[in-house]
This record gives structure tokens, C-alpha cells and sequence, in this order.
């Protein structure tokens, strides 16, 4: 259908059978063309010195305009379009209508809702908005012919940010900031910004998993002490020695985590910023990183006891392992636990200078725990998890969930009395007994709270559950301290 708006005499014998070349002919007589749906758009407004007219007066009202607009249920919107030197001779049509485009203002592409005979004043320039039939992920028809355009910044470069090649502006302390870290954190506010990117990678600036990490060492050490009754200035030494290499080793499996997980973390959007896959790190400067953190840790481990010595060089192996789990098993949660849980067996040796039971069941009721906060944190990203094939217990549970929650809570809680049993019956003291049995108690009624409030659908909600298990972690320590005064 073409709308006449030259003089007669300014049409003449075009010379051209094809489609496209008529078309492009069209421009230099000042014809309009209109296309009903070239390219599964509604209408076309190509002509230069008229662009903002309606060309289809009532042939077409916003209600059909919308059906031929609106193919998003159908369709992806994606802005490209097809090559038009290598286009099928189907294809011509739409060649040479994204020819023209400097003709035009522009295309509609939103969905109408209204019902009104007016011409829409929104718009995108004709390359910009082509659709592609929807087939298989990451598959294109005919992907050789196409090809990615940047828009035309002189007609409407207000709409645009500036050309710098580079990643999009940011401004202020949340500059580089990674989706999942607590906000206004002391890392993006306060830390020289050429060590963002690093302490980042370390999850400095998201200490719960330091807190993780940490608390089981403090479980240890405390039921140790409990265990043989005696403490010395040496076992503050062996806790903030702890807490210090619980930080680096955190850091640096983190680091190791990142490094290996570097083409997952960019297919999920909770880890697409962290700094690896960002472009923040290189991946030299990451691995650079991780062993600074690894030789400041076996520094601290030094001064500790062969046995506890032993321990901590044992648990590279789990930690080394842990982020490969996710590809081969659906239980990736309980290799975390056995590389997070290790400081229970670590700091009791360090105390007592060898292994007993009731450290052994103690790693084991923090294995459970493990399970239950980091299946909750797993609920996060099961839909980016399903489409890159990472399996997860949250994906394995799926409704399933609570039940197994629950039954990792009563693990927990079991196995954490029965280490207090063993650690502190031999003494004879019942009120350190009671005190101490209190931890594992209290310690399952936050679960059970945190269980409570488990809605898989709500992503915030479960990172708040997961970070909450600072204070379920602590509550043992707390009943722990208190035997301790007594």
C-alpha cells in the first residue's frame, strides 16, 4: 500500500521488480511507504518532512495496533535486526524498510490498552525494534545474518548516556557494589576505593559468612575448655587467632569459590556483579589475591599445636572441592558444611591437643546446620540454577523443603546435646550440664523461627532468614560463656 504524497509526474518507471529496491526507490520521490507488518510492527511512518501524521487514518485503530505490536507473549523483544546484504529474498521487504531509516522519526513498540484513532507519539527507529521468532534458548534463526546496531545518537543523544566504552555511568559509594551485600556497608562507604574490588571478592563486605565460618571454632574451643575445666591466657589467643583466620580463609575460599564459579556467577543474576564476572578483578589479580590471604592464614595457624596444625592444613582439601560439588552432586550444601564446620574439630585440638567425640558430633551438628541455612539460600537462585544445569538441595527438595529443614533442624539439635552429654558429664557439674544444654535448645527454637517465616517465592525474605543465622550460631556461644562463669 503506498500513499501518494509527490506529484504525478515525479513517479515514473521504477525499473525494479523487487520489493526492496522499490522501496528504497520510494525515498528519492517522496512516496510513502506503508507496510501493514513487514516486520511483525504494526505501522510504518517514513516519510521525512511528515513523520508525526497517521498514514492509516481508521484502517487500523489502536486495538488492532496493538495486536500486531504487542508479541511479547509470543516473541521476545529484541533490538536487532537482520543484515540486509545477506537477507533471504523473503526477507527483502524488511532489508529495505531498515534502510530507510533515516526517513523516519521512529516505530511504535508498546502495547496499546486504549482504544483511541490518534497516532501514537512513542517510538523506536526501525532497526531498533525487530522481532525474532522464539525457538529454542540462545538460538537464533539465521543467527549469521544478525547483527547488533547502535543507535543513532544524533537525532536523539539526550536519550542516551555517553559513548565511552565502557560499562554504563555510576556515581556515588555504590559504585560497583554487588547486588546481594547489605547496603552502605563499610566496604562501598569507607574502604579506599582500589581495594573495593579485592575486599569484595573476599566478602568483606558481607561478614555473615565470616560469622558462619567463625562460630563452630567458638563452639570448639568453649566445649573444650568446658571438657577438660581449664583456661589459659593461650585459648584467647587460639580464639581471636580464630576469628582473624576465620576472615582471610573466608576471603580466600571465596576468592577460590569466584574463580572457579567465574562463567556461572555471569548466568545468575544475584553474582553477575560480583567483581570477577563484572570486570572489577582480573583473574590474575584474583588468584594473586587469594594466596596473599592463604599464606597470612597458615601464618596464624603456626602458632597453634601440631594437631590443630594438621586440622587446618587438612581443610584445604574440602574447601579446594566445594565449588566443583555443585556440577556433580545435588548435595553441593553438604560439602559446604564439611569445609565450613571444620574449625569445631580445629580449635578443640588446638586446646586439648587431639580429637575426641565430642568435637567429632559437634561437626556434625554444624554440618546439619549448614544444610538448613544454605538450602534456604540455595531457594534464592532456583530458577537461574534450573536454565545452567547447577544443582542445589533446594532444587532436589523443591516443595519438599520444610520437611527437610525440619529434619535438619532436629539434627542439629540432637547432635549438638548429645556433644554437651559427652563433653561435660565426665565433670559431674549439673549446672554447667543445664546451662550447656540450654545452647542446643535455644539454638533449635531460632530454627524453628526461621522456619516459620520460609516463603521460597520471596528472595528477600530468605536472605534476611539466612543472615539471621548469625544469632542462632551465637546463642550457643552465649550458653557456652555462661558455663564457663560458673
Amino acid at each position: 500500500m503506498i500513499q501518494h504524497r509527490a506529484q504525478p509526474s515525479q513517479i515514473g518507471d521504477f525499473g525494479h521488480k523487487c520489493p526492496a529496491t522499490l522501496l528504497c526507490r520510494l525515498n528519492r520521490v517522496g512516496l510513502q511507504p506503508v507496510l501493514p507488518d513487514p516486520l511483525g510492527i504494526g505501522e510504518g511512518r517514513l516519510h521525512r518532512t511528515d513523520t508525526g501524521s497517521a498514514h492509516f487514518g481508521g484502517f487500523l485503530d489502536n486495538k488492532i495496533r496493538a495486536g500486531l505490536l504487542d508479541r511479547c507473549k509470543q516473541q521476545p523483544k529484541v533490538r536487532r535486526h537482520l543484515q540486509w546484504f545477506c537477507l533471504l529474498a523473503t526477507n527483502q521487504n524488511a532489508a529495505a524498510f531498515s534502510g530507510l531509516k533515516h526517513l523516519c522519526r521512529i516505530l511504535p513498540s508498546d502495547t496499546v490498552k486504549k482504544l483511541h484513532h490518534s497516532p501514537d507519539a512513542q517510538s523506536h527507529y526501525p532497526e531498533q525494534v525487530v522481532r525474532m521468532v522464539a525457538i529454542e534458548r540462545n538460538r537464533l534463526p539465521l543467527p549469521q545474518r544478525v547483527i547488533y546496531i547502535k543507535p543513532n545518537n544524533g537525532c536523539h543523544g539526550a536519550d542516551f548516556m555517553t559513548d565511552t566504552g565502557q560499562r554504563p555511568e555510576q556515581n556515588g559509594p555504590d559504585q560497583g557494589q554487588v547486588a546481594d551485600a547489605v547496603k552502605g556497608n563499610w566496604v562501598d562507604t569507607l574502604a579506599p576505593v582500589w581495594t573495593r574490588p579485592y575486599l569484595r571478592l573476599s566478602r568483606a563486605d558481607r561478614p555473615i559468612g565470616t560469622w558462619l565460618l567463625l562460630l563452630p571454632c567458638w563452639w570448639g574451643l568453649m566445649l573444650a575448655i568446658l571438657h577438660t575445666g581449664t583456661a589459659t591466657l593461650y585459648d584467647a589467643w587460639i580464639g581471636l587467632g580464630c576469628a582473624i583466620g576465620a576472615f582471610l580463609m573466608r576471603g580466600a575460599g571465596c576468592t577460590w569459590n569466584d574463580i572457579t564459579d567465574r562463567e556461572i556467577d555471569a548466568s545468575v543474576a544475584r553474582t553477575k556483579s560480583r567483581p570477577i564476572p563484572a570486570g572489577q578483578v582480573t583473574l590474575k589479580g584474583a588468584t594473586t589475591w587469594m594466596i596473599i590471604q592463604a599464606l597470612i592464614a597458615f601464618a596464624i595457624l603456626l602458632t597453634f599445636p601440631p594437631a590443630a596444625i594438621f586440622m587446618g592444613v587438612a581443610a584445604l582439601a574440602p574447601v579446594a572441592i566445594y565449588p566443583f560439588a555443585k556440577r556433580f552432586t545435588w548435595w553441593p550444601q553438604a560439602f559446604l558444611g564439611i569445609a565450613y564446620n571444620w574449625g569445631a574439630l580445629l580449635a578443640w585440638a588446638a586446646h586439648t591437643g587431639s580429637l575426641d567425640w565430642p568435637p567429632v558430633l559437634l561437626y556434625f551438628a554444624g554440618i546439619a546446620w549448614t544444610l538448613f541455612y544454605d538450602t534456604i539460600y540455595a531457594h534464592q537462585d532456583t530458577e537461574d540454577d534450573a536454565l545452567i544445569g547447577v544443582k542445589s538441595t533446594a532444587r532436589l527438595f523443591a516443595d519438599n523443603s520444610p520437611k527437610w529443614l525440619r529434619s535438619f533442624l532436629m539434627a542439629t539439635v540432637m547432635l549438638m546435646g548429645l556433644a554437651v552429654l559427652l563433653a561435660i558429664l565426665p565433670n559431674g557439674n549439673p549446672l554447667q550440664l543445664a546451662l550447656a544444654l540450654a545452647a542446643p535448645w535455644a539454638m533449635g527454637w531460632h530454627l524453628a523461627w526461621q522456619l516459620r517465616r520460609f516463603d521460597a517465592d520471596d528472595n528477600e525474605g530468605l536472605m534476611n532468614i539466612f543472615r539471621s543465622n548469625r544469632d542462632a550460631g551465637l546463642l550457643p556461644v552465649l550458653f557456652f560463656a555462661l558455663c564457663l562463669l560458673v
